[in-house]
């Protein structure tokens, strides 16, 4: 990855809607004083136990971030959610009235989502735990996992898939060769160390593009995206496979 890089958005901030501890301002603010020119906030979806934004909510945050558009010419921002995976057949827990307020949609696997149904909570949660203690599983958890991120994609606008592998298992050549064909972005996460040099290197090789995300839960993080970008850099990824990066004295 050449050093002249420059990361000009972060899509993966979270606020006090969900578990962060800034404001939306707060990480605006902190966006545009690292130069950044675009920041999602995207808070975890409404399916999360106890973190998840509620929908009385997310209509707040929408009048707040056209406010702050407003506010702040220099840069935009965009209204979004990290939504979860409920169900095995790749329900997500976010409905129409919700999507119709987002600029942006990201998913991921989080073990603090509800399920939609019991069967679910075994297939996703429990199947995943027990996956950890015994290899007999692993095979059919990962592609069960798999399966239910690309038929997320499938069936919602998703744009990028957060931490892939962090949370759970995947497959990461078919995600990311599913994920090319749907033009969804792979995080490298610089919270998670997860998504390694081997795994983007795979991930490249079926055409993925990636984005580098701070996963920011409290104001000085936003725009924090260090480790990503070593991972990027000993990846060999170029401009042109990161969708928040320019070459620098690029547009």
């Amino acid at each position: 990855m050449d050093k002249s890089l420059k990361i000009f958005a972060d899509y993966h901030t979270h606020t006090l809607y969900s578990h962060g501890r800034g404001t939306i301002e707060d990480n605006v603010i902190e966006a545009r004083r690292k130069g950044l020119k675009e920041i999602a906030i995207t808070d975890h979806g409404p399916g999360h136990f106890m973190y998840g934004v509620t929908r009385k909510s997310l209509a707040r945050m929408r009048e707040e971030v056209d406010r702050l558009n407003e506010k702040y010419p220099d840069i935009r921002v965009l209204l979004g959610v990290e939504a979860n995976i409920v169900s095995a057949e790749g329900r997500l827990d976010v409905d129409g009235p919700v999507l119709s307020v987002l600029d942006i949609l990201l998913v991921g696997f989080h073990f603090g989502a509800l399920p939609a149904t019991l069967k679910d909570g075994y297939n996703i949660h429990i199947k995943n735990f027990a996956g950890r203690w015994t290899n007999k599983m692993k095979e059919s958890i990962r592609e069960g996992n798999t399966r239910a991120l690309i038929r997320a994609m499938d069936m919602y606008p998703v744009r990028i898939i957060t931490h892939p592998g962090a949370k759970a298992d995947i497959d990461t050549k078919n995600l990311a060769r599913a994920a090319a064909a749907k033009k969804v972005a792979l995080e490298i996460n610089s919270s998670h160390g997860h998504m390694t040099v081997d795994y983007v290197k795979i991930a490249k090789g079926e055409g993925a593009k990636f984005v580098l995300g701070s996963d920011a839960h409290k104001p000085g993080r936003v725009g924090d995206v260090k480790a990503a970008v070593r991972v990027a850099r000993q990846a060999g990824l170029t401009a042109s496979d990161i969708i928040n990066a320019v070459k620098e004295g690029g547009k």
